[in-house]
């Protein structure tokens, strides 16, 4: 097991079939950082890294970021979904792909500007 920072383990961010694939994007980890510092509470990692097979399986985008480890789907003990949204919406206004569930808030590093949607 690898540690990727403070809080996280590259074993967090391991497709959730088993395969084995656990690429994940440095950026993504320091963001994930940064909401686990600012809230002061864990943050889980509910879909990190697929595979392409796990990914039509969870009915993911076929160009989903979570493909290439640069996404992440959260949740954050004792928070709101919708107030860790905010959180990253009002933190990084111009960059990176944020939407929100009720479940879960995504996180992605897109690189071609932002993006904001609810599930």
């Amino acid at each position: 097991m690898s540690q990727l920072s403070r809080n996280f383990w590259r074993s967090e961010f391991a497709c959730r079939c088993g395969c084995g694939f656990d690429t994940v994007d440095a950026e993504l980890v320091e963001v994930l950082q940064d909401v686990r510092d600012h809230f002061g509470a864990p943050v889980t990692v509910t879909s990190g890294s697929r595979c392409a097979e796990h990914n039509r399986r969870v009915g993911g985008a076929g160009g989903s970021l979570h493909l290439i480890g640069r996404a992440a789907d959260i949740v954050v003990e004792g928070r709101e979904t919708r107030e860790v949204h905010d959180y990253l919406a009002g933190k990084y206004p111009g960059r990176f792909g944020i939407a929100w569930h009720r479940a879960f808030v995504h996180i992605d590093t897109r690189t071609n500007g932002p993006a904001r949607w609810d599930y």
